[in-house]
């Protein structure tokens, strides 16, 4: 076992029990969360340190251990794409330890302080064991802890009946997946006589046991990267959440899907056209109708979990297209796509958890994630904004925003494409690309011209406050990795380049990042453009500060209206309604509009609200005619033991049969 691999396996323990000794303090000692924060960073420390020595090239190796569960063992094992996904992990998990010091003090919340503390460790604990992981054993329970814990982190206070909806719902949708992950290990096993993860020989399982191999990884790994269809879990336990743990589940959790589909495909030998196609429809969906959603939204919270599904989008896309760069051996195409598929691993988890600390400060200054009760807060809570703004720039993948890199990267692979007549198809999902950047623009334009500029539309809003320096400070270094990777994108090239020959079996003949992407360009034009914004802020400010010094208070000019009020300003919904009203169809807005009658109608009250189409259209109008014919099934509840000895022996014979007709079909799969 190398030494980076020990220092992961320390970091994941370690993570796992820093939530343990504050149980055994009182509720509202502060001690508890320090001893969890300090747990938590020591356990980051040690943890960084083993993914940059793995990212480096050192021997990482590997450990077995016994096992508990009969014929199965405990196999860890440390290589670069499991360290690429597990720096974010304990980047992400050491900064959000931190920011819950301030905003989830133990005084202020003493009912739920411990359980968030002790789940948040162990959630940040399994997914490390996930990312190690190499047998079935290991990853199930790894994976079970991480669902379980993740739903006790939704549930933190479970007195809101909109909380404890997230939680069940989450909890169903955890579940499902696994069940898919179960059928995947026992088909795995089935097709090559063992539950380990590891690359699969030409040959050694047939065409059709490996895409039905696909389609179960896919699906169980799709639903917690929260991939559409199969999202609807995700808006709604990231808005009940506390933010950091919001932060945590998008910026980290989430890509926990992600790497279970990229490594899975990666062990699978010749993935056929129809994989990278089937990824590519998938990842074109979620963006543009995951920023579609998040455009509709007034919730901050449910926005910025509409604008996760989307960013899932752009790094499915970069993985459809390197599937389909290996299915016809194009290794600038697999280059192109799986870096920045990855980049965008990265940038996520530092935009998005900037965002989501945001998100929270806004809501620890006014009590509310409603944009509509926002307004004026740049003067209230400049720092905040400041960083916000920085967080804006790098999601909209617009430069020297870390986002603009990744998604460059893919733009440039799908365009390549074209060069292809057998692939061009494959560039189809450019455009969806530039649209959803697009999108994404006016998105964060209305969060941001909404929430931080104009007037206070609320008392809360208006008496709003800074947040304290324990959370700025995790904000400030999350806007500094977007700027870095934004200026000096050569830095990751090296490591990109050695992480996607990993998934590639070291299949890339030479490509080369630097010879695909000017990168050189990229840095000079980020540098150039943020020493412009520097030198205009130097210029700007202080000439403001001087101008409101010497001059008096005054309104701003109302065209002689003397009863100017905050309702005259454009509210969220208003703002994105021109774009939203194009996506109607998928969207299904509800609106609730009084009809104006006479020449002079009385008051009268327009609401719009647009919840997620697909579980409120398509899943719980069949689960409701599924609970009645479950009910009328209860006439089959008599009391009668001899029935239900009936009962039994038929499912027996059922599911008999059923096994012989699956052996057959698997038979039938693996045939040569």
């Amino acid at each position: 076992m190398g030494l980076a691999l020990s220092l992961l396996i320390t970091a994941a323990s370690l993570l796992a029990a820093s939530g343990l000794p504050g149980l055994l303090l009182r509720r509202r000692s502060s001690w508890g969360p320090r001893i969890a924060t300090a747990a938590t960073v020591a356990a980051a420390a040690a943890g960084v340190t083993g993914c940059v020595l793995a990212l480096g090239g050192a021997e990482a190796g590997s450990v077995s251990l016994p096992s508990v569960v009969p014929g199965a063992r405990l196999l860890l094992s440390l290589d670069a794409l499991s360290a690429f996904f597990a720096l974010p992990v304990f980047v992400v998990g050491a900064l959000g330890s931190l920011y819950g010091l301030a905003y989830w003090p133990p005084a202020e919340n003493p009912r739920n302080g411990r359980r968030l503390r002790s789940c948040y460790g162990l959630l940040l604990g399994g997914i490390t064991v996930i990312l190690l992981a190499r047998d079935a054993a290991g990853f199930l329970v790894a994976w079970e802890l991480m669902a379980l814990s993740g739903y006790f982190l939704v549930t933190t206070d479970p007195r809101s009946r909109e909380t404890r909806r997230a939680g069940w719902l989450y909890l169903i949708y955890s579940h499902a997946g696994t069940l898919c992950l179960g059928g995947f290990f026992a088909l795995l096993a089935g097709a090559t006589g063992d539950f380990t993860l590891r690359p699969l020989a030409p040959g050694e399982v047939g065409g059709g046991v490996a895409t039905a191999l696909f389609g179960l990884a896919f699906l169980g790994f799709g639903v917690k990267a929260g991939a559409m269809p199969l999202h609807s879990w995700l808006p709604a336990a990231h808005a009940a959440a506390p933010s950091h743990v919001s932060a945590l589940m998008s910026g980290v959790m989430l890509k926990v899907g992600v790497y279970g589909i990229v490594r899975v495909t990666g062990l699978l030998p010749s993935p056929p056209l129809s994989w990278g196609a089937a990824v590519l429809a998938v990842g074109a969906v979620s963006a543009v109708i995951g920023i579609a959603f998040a455009l509709a939204q007034r919730d901050l919270k449910r926005l910025l979990a509409y604008s996760s599904i989307e960013n899932v989008g752009i790094i499915l896309l970069g993985l459809g297209l390197a599937l389909v760069g290996r299915s016809l051996e194009r290794p600038e195409w697999v280059l192109l796509g799986l870096a920045g598929c990855l980049l965008h691993v990265w940038n996520h988890a530092l935009f998005k958890s900037l965002l989501f600390f945001g998100a929270g400060s806004v809501a620890h200054a006014t009590g509310s994630r409603d944009l509509e009760k926002a307004g004026g807060l740049a003067r209230r809570m400049p720092a905040t904004a400041t960083l916000f703004l920085v967080g804006s720039l790098a999601i909209c993948g617009l430069p020297p925003g870390n986002g603009f890199v990744s998604e460059l990267f893919v733009y440039l692979g799908l365009v390549r494409t074209t060069v292809a007549p057998s692939a061009a198809w494959a560039a189809l999902p450019a455009p969806v690309l530039a649209a959803t950047g697009a999108l994404a623009l006016a998105c964060f334009v209305k969060v941001v011209g909404v929430a931080f500029l104009g007037t206070p539309r609320s008392a809360a809003a208006e008496s709003a406050h800074e947040s304290p320096a324990l959370m700025l400070a995790p904000m400030a270094l999350l806007a500094a990795g977007c700027l870095l990777l934004g200026v000096a994108p050569g830095l990751v090239a090296p490591v990109l380049e050695r992480v996607v020959a990993v998934w590639a079996g070291g299949s890339l003949a030479g490509a080369s990042l630097a010879e695909l992407v000017p990168l050189g360009p990229l840095a000079a034009t980020a540098v150039a453009l943020l020493a412009g914004v520097a030198l205009l802020a130097a210029a700007v400010i202080p000439a403001c500060r001087r101008g409101r010094s010497r001059q008096p208070a005054l309104p701003t000019w109302d065209c002689g209206y003397a009863a100017a009020s905050p309702r005259l300003q454009y509210t969220a919904s208003s703002f994105a309604q021109l774009v939203t009203s194009r996506f109607a169809w998928a969207l299904r807005p509800a609106v609730h509009a009084a009809r104006l009658e006479g020449p002079f109608p009385g008051p009268s009250r327009f609401h719009s609200q647009v919840d997620d189409s697909v579980l409120e259209t398509v899943l719980l109008p069949r689960l409701r005619r599924l609970r009645q014919a479950a009910n009328r099934v209860r006439a089959t509840q008599q009391g009668d033991l001899q029935r239900y000895v009936l009962y039994v022996v038929a499912a027996v014979a059922v599911l008999l049969l059923f096994n012989l007709r699956f052996d057959g079909l698997v038979s039938w799969l693996c045939r040569p």
